[in-house]
């Protein structure tokens, strides 16, 4: 048994107007968790309709579901996490995006990996527009998909690969003790609350679409924490949808390489320097 097992966990979900791609994630999490565990909603800005259609469709679970909302001022998801991260008092977070559907061994995948000293960088399956469009019309129940369905997906192109069908959480050659800018992913990550504030968490001084992630686990490393990759363990399916705006995804770039050049390891502002002002609503679920 993981010796951590008892440990509260945090799932961080970020969202902004996909009601229907964030009910399938919730889905996915609803059969996992049980009273160790409590979901945050980090929302985006999502409209009142979205709002509603999530709420309406929210699966049962035995854990707290909560959702924090801030105004719609653009792709703010810095700002957004370090919301949901700073309401929560877990030992532990799951950073996900409301576009990814946890495989049926994403919550025990997480726990066996998690260990002092490091963060976790999770694993994805991307998944194509047609078969996306199949699972959100409820055509294709990919939380029950057996592996006759994912070797025909994989043939056909539907999905990119197969990892997650081998679960080998104690696999070899997971750690990387120096930066590497590939494979960060934002949409699947794992981070103790402690090192997560040490660090000052996502720095807001990102703004648009871009290496808010890789700026993170720069200044992580910095800190003295070494990266473990989630392959074959912590895998998501990555619904497909059009990609972001990246008008700022070069200025980004540009800041995360010249912080490269220093050992920073607070954001300039971040999760210990929130302002929660009127126009930030948090609301229970269940």
């Amino acid at each position: 048994m993981n010796e951590n097992a008892n440990l509260r966990t945090a799932f961080i979900v970020l969202t902004y107007n996909r009601p229907d791609s964030l009910l399938q994630t919730l889905r996915g999490l609803s059969v996992q968790c049980d009273d160790r565990h409590e979901i945050i909603i980090a929302d985006d800005g999502s409209s009142q309709a979205s709002i509603e259609s999530m709420q309406a469709g929210l699966p049962p679970f035995k854990c707290s579901v909560r959702h924090v909302w801030h105004p719609d001022v653009g792709f703010t998801a810095s700002r957004a996490r370090n919301l949901a991260g700073g309401l929560s008092t877990a030992d532990y977070f799951v950073f996900m995006d409301g576009d990814c559907i946890p495989n049926p061994c994403f919550v025990e995948g997480h726990a066996s990996l998690r260990s002092e000293g490091y963060f976790v960088n999770g694993s994805r399956v991307l998944l194509n527009e047609l078969l996306t469009k199949k699972i959100l019309a409820n055509e294709v129940d990919i939380h029950t998909a057996n592996w006759h369905d994912w070797l025909r997906w994989r043939v056909t192109g539907d999905a990119n690969k197969l990892i997650h069908l081998l679960q080998w959480p104690s696999a070899p050659f997971r750690e990387e003790r120096k930066f590497r800018w590939k494979k960060i992913r934002s949409c699947n990550f794992g981070v103790w609350r402690r090192d997560f504030f040490n660090v000052n968490g996502f720095d807001e001084t990102f703004q648009g679409w871009g290496h808010e992630d890789a700026d993170l686990v720069l200044r992580l490393h910095n800190a003295g924490l070494r990266r473990r990759n989630g392959f074959c363990a912590t895998e998501v399916y990555h619904l497909w949808h059009k990609e972001n705006s990246r008008v700022n995804e070069e200025k980004n770039r540009t800041l995360v390489m010249q912080r490269i050049q220093t050992s920073v390891i607070l954001a300039d502002r971040g999760v210990r320097d929130l302002i929660t002002a009127g126009d930030v609503t948090v609301t229970r679920l269940n």
